[in-house]
């Protein structure tokens, strides 16, 4: 079972990469806010995996963070959710937003996602609202960019950088005033260490 690639982007879409590891190239299904977050291609690259076994097929499935693929393990648990599916909920909410919206039950904004019918998100909401309660969210009373900095740091270290270089560029671009959106946040940091 494959747990974790690490290599040099060799491609990527907005829904796989092909990631080349140790000169054999493994195609990985994304959802969007991976896509979003992965470096430039030919750069490296590190993506936790989730790899899907059918009688039919073996397919790999990768994520940038851990939280993303226990999002996607929760999803493929519910009853009528399959990888394709589970793509397309991370693909429509970022990952704290859904969190959120299965904690407070909030089937509107679960069909919000495109591809997601009322009976799929009421199905969420019953299978998973309190799986979605041990999950980290947003940290109550921990200022939003506080939260930005640590998954910041995480994404660099993922994509291979010390560290210390990472919590130097992130405290850098913190102290510049640092975005609120995760990906400029990302950005800044990585202009920081590549500059």
């Amino acid at each position: 079972m494959i747990g974790r690639l690490t290599g040099r982007l060799a491609s990527k879409t907005p829904d796989h990469v092909l990631l080349d590891v140790g000169g054999v190239g493994y195609f990985v299904h994304i959802p969007l806010s991976t896509f979003y977050e992965l470096p430039e291609q030919e750069s490296p690259a590190s993506l936790w995996i989730h790899t899907h076994v059918r009688e039919d097929a073996l397919a790999l499935y990768g994520f940038l963070t851990e939280r993303e693929r226990s999002l996607f393990l929760l999803l493929l648990g519910v009853a009528g959710i399959g990888p394709r599916v589970a793509l397309t909920v991370l693909s429509g909410m970022p990952p704290t937003e859904l969190i959120d919206a299965l904690r407070s039950q909030d089937v509107r904004r679960l069909i919000a996602i495109p591809g997601v019918g009322k009976k799929t998100a009421e199905r969420m909401v019953l299978e998973l609202s309190e799986k979605a309660a041990n999950l980290p969210g947003e940290a109550p009373g921990k200022p939003p960019a506080a939260v930005a900095a640590d998954d910041v740091i995480s994404a660099l270290v993922n994509l291979g950088y010390r560290k210390t270089e990472a919590e130097r560029a992130v405290d850098g671009a913190a102290r510049a005033g640092a975005p609120k959106d995760f990906g400029e946040f990302l950005k800044e940091a990585l202009r920081r260490l590549t500059g």
